[in-house]
């Protein structure tokens, strides 16, 4: 009977131990950079690429 009350207390001392502690980790935040703005805007190229192909496509005919 001692025996299993000397195992039962390492037991329970060992978990205890190995559980860490009870304040949450700190965790440092990433920083994010991001490019927003832009000299050229590209949204007018494209269709105007488009129209000029569809323009020379119909002159081909």
């Amino acid at each position: 009977m001692k025996k299993l009350a000397i195992g039962l207390t390492l037991a329970l001392v060992a978990t205890a131990a190995s559980a860490g502690a009870l304040v949450e980790p700190i965790m440092e935040q990433e920083v994010i950079v991001q490019s927003t703005s832009s000299s050229v805007d590209h949204g007018i190229i494209p269709p105007i690429f488009f129209l000029l192909f569809v323009g020379i496509g119909f002159w081909l005919l």
